[in-house]
């Protein structure tokens, strides 16, 4: 409803409270024979009750100034999400060949030590001139080690000297009998001849021959 209409709505509203008041102060008065007191009453509600006349209503509020502001874009609900379900690819074994080896350090050429050149000539030993066998017979048989019956074997080496003459004997393994061992190595400085040894460049040198004799006496 219109402002107007409100404010008379209001007007007669307190008016028919005001009556309504009038009415009960009027009947207690007059039941309880206070008839001034409830005049009295009465005035001072009329009093404090004041009734304005009615008064033109006051002109509407003016509409908001316009302006150029557009108006807020209306609220868009965000799409739903997208769930997007990829298989995982598949996983392939792939196996890494073991690095390479290192290379092998590089071989280095050690120089040979310095020492003497090498022989121009094969060193050869002392070889015997003859037959050794024939060195000792049994004619030389030692007459007390026959008469003693002594046999055995009188192993010696000897030594060589460069004209290839025997200038010493060692008995390496004695038979046993001293005439025997005696014998030999005095037969062997006597009989045994050699042609020396050589060195590397040729040259004669000394050196040395192991042999053996058996002594057995002979058979009639």
């Amino acid at each position: 409803m219109a402002y107007a209409d409100q404010q008379m709505s209001g007007n007669k509203i307190t008016a028919l409270i005001v009556v309504a008041l009038l009415h009960v102060v009027v009947g207690y008065a007059l039941i309880s024979g206070l008839a001034y007191s409830a005049f009295k009453k009465i005035k001072e509600v009329a009093t404090a009750v004041k009734i304005d006349p009615d008064k033109p209503p006051p002109p509407p509020p003016p509409p908001p100034p316009k302006t150029d502001t557009p108006p807020p874009p209306p609220i868009v609900a965000p799409p739903p999400p997208i769930q997007l379900n990829f298989a995982p690819p598949p996983i392939q074994a792939v196996s890494t060949p073991p690095p390479p080896s290192p290379a092998p350090p590089p071989v280095v050429a050690v120089p040979a030590p310095v020492g003497p050149p090498p022989p121009r000539f094969t060193p050869k030993g002392a070889s015997p001139k003859g037959r050794p066998g024939e060195w000792a017979s049994d004619n030389d048989y030692p007459t007390r080690a026959l008469q003693l019956g002594q046999e055995g074997v009188t192993g010696f080496r000897l030594t060589v000297g460069t004209d290839g003459k025997v200038t010493n004997c060692e008995i390496t393994k004695p038979s046993g009998s001293p005439e025997l061992d005696k014998t030999t190595c005095d037969l062997m400085r006597r009989r045994a001849r050699f042609t020396p040894a050589t060195d590397g460049d040729g040259n004669p040198t000394t050196g040395s021959y192991p042999s053996s004799v058996r002594w057995q006496i002979p058979k009639d």
